[in-house]
């Protein structure tokens, strides 16, 4: 059987560090993104997924530069003949309230989660062929609630599920599949970040809102979404899925 292969934005920390691991787990190889202007190293996610018993290639990214993004799916092709699979989930989190959002704070913000999530499946999908699959990561700010002093954030995070509604549609027709995860409060990095998001007390905090008592791991979102690109899921697009441990339907008290 020909291993199948899987591009991941993001892949240096959170989300798609243990998605890069669940793919490995499983047989597929994993072409990771990486900003280089973060902090997170992305031989950790290399070493973790050879421990896994898989294949890992990280590579530089910018979701905000097309040759870039381009240059990344390029480079799965190259190494492994194919890509499969696309998971945008490169993403920023900046605070900002309403009278100190600049243009260039909101540009910045949707630049990068929102158009870099369609540059990413553009770049991908003059590759990936019947059977594959494309998943998106969005959030519960803007994907279901609002979050003040995050309006850019949240208007990104929601315009992900309307761009894969629309490419699901779009691209039915060549057997490619695209769906929107939206994670609720879970501990990555980006959350534990108490200067843009709610820091580890706030976690704390909001754990006691949520119906099954407790914060998400990464690895828990890595499984839906490792789920999305699968067989398993052959009949699924178009679709957003929102993973909250409750959050969203609890009755207010």
């Amino acid at each position: 059987m020909t291993r199948k292969v899987a591009l991941i934005t993001g892949a240096a920390s959170g989300i798609g560090q243990a998605l890069a691991v669940a793919f490995a787990r499983s047989g597929v190889a994993v072409v990771g993104g990486f900003f280089p202007a973060d902090p997170h190293d992305p031989q950790i996610t290399r070493r973790l997924v050879q421990d896994a018993g898989g294949e890992c290639l990280m590579a530089p990214l910018d979701v905000t530069d097309t040759t870039s993004v381009d240059a990344l799916a390029e480079c799965a092709v190259s190494a492994f003949g194919r890509i499969d699979y696309a998971v945008a989930n490169a993403g920023l989190l900046r605070r900002a309230p309403l009278l100190e959002m600049t243009d260039e704070r909101w540009n910045e913000m949707l630049d990068v989660d929102l158009t870099g999530v369609m540059r990413t499946f553009r770049a991908a999908a003059r590759h990936i062929g019947e059977g594959g699959s494309m998943v998106a990561i969005s959030s519960i700010a803007g994907g279901v609630y609002g979050w003040q002093d995050h309006a850019h954030y949240a208007a990104a995070k929601a315009g992900v599920p309307g761009l894969c509604r629309s490419l699901a549609v779009e691209l039915a027709p060549r057997g490619v599949r695209c769906n929107a995860v939206i994670p609720g409060l879970i501990e990555t990095p980006q959350s534990l970040d108490s200067k843009n998001s709610l820091g580890p007390e706030g976690l704390a905090r909001a754990a006691r809102a949520i119906p099954l008592g407790r914060v998400g791991r990464a690895d828990e979102v890595a499984s839906l979404v490792r789920f999305l690109c699968s067989d398993e899921s052959s009949y699924l697009t178009g679709q957003s899925i929102v993973i909250d441990g409750g959050l969203t339907v609890r009755w207010p008290e």
